[in-house]
């Protein structure tokens, strides 16, 4: 078993310190110790390093990012960040949303569902592994396969400082935000969308960080 890393102690005792909650019992960490708990001794059992990323427990082999916990407010997920490789035989991995091209989880509402599950976990994260070692990678669509929201283009070509601020974000943090703006179904609704996303593109943040 590798050893426990202090910053996820914290992790559990406080929570992700992504929302005010951090530190109180309505945080949604606090709602799933027993299973976070569990996850984490299978995965450190598993040999795998464990760091803190976004907040969250992330589990990594060499540098490279293989598994996570998160929790939520209906549930604890065990995030598999190349899940989309693993055969799943036993269909418990689910798309975290309709767009995601990479990672596959396992939710849980109960730690029972964890120990019974136990050796299939364990078997998909040694496939986990085994998919980082061989060096696989997703094959995702490319910016240009995506349809880009006509109120964002027509942003970017009025607003020189606004299209170089775009450009510099990495291509999955463009992705996200075209998805996520295009997921509206109103034209000012998805006005509405950029303006809010205008400060985190020009700080170079995704959509969904703080």
């Amino acid at each position: 078993m590798n050893a426990a890393n202090p910053e996820v102690d914290e992790y559990i005792a406080e929570g992700c310190g992504r929302c005010d909650l951090v530190g109180t019992p309505d945080c949604k960490v606090q709602s799933w110790q027993e299973e976070i708990k569990a996850l984490r001794r299978l995965l450190l059992e598993s040999g795998l390093t464990e760091e803190r990323k976004w907040g969250s427990p992330c589990y990594t082999l060499n540098g490279k990012n293989v598994v996570m916990i998160a929790a939520f407010k209906d549930n604890c997920s065990l995030s598999f960040l190349k899940g989309v490789l693993l055969k799943d035989p036993q269909g418990i991995l689910e798309k975290p949303g309709e767009n995601s091209q990479s990672v596959r989880f396992a939710r849980f509402t109960d730690a029972k569902q964890i120990m019974e599950q136990w050796d299939v976990l364990k078997h998909y994260v040694f496939e986990a592994i085994e998919v980082e070692k061989a060096g696989l990678e997703v094959k995702k669509k490319a910016i240009s396969e995506h349809d880009m929201p006509k109120e964002l283009q027509a942003k970017i070509d009025n607003d020189p400082d606004f299209k170089t601020a775009f450009e510099a974000l990495t291509p999955g943090r463009q992705r996200s935000y075209m998805i996520h703006i295009s997921q509206a179904k109103q034209s000012k609704t998805r006005l509405s969308r950029i303006e809010k996303c205008i400060p985190k593109i020009r700080a170079g943040k995704g959509h969904n960080e703080y």
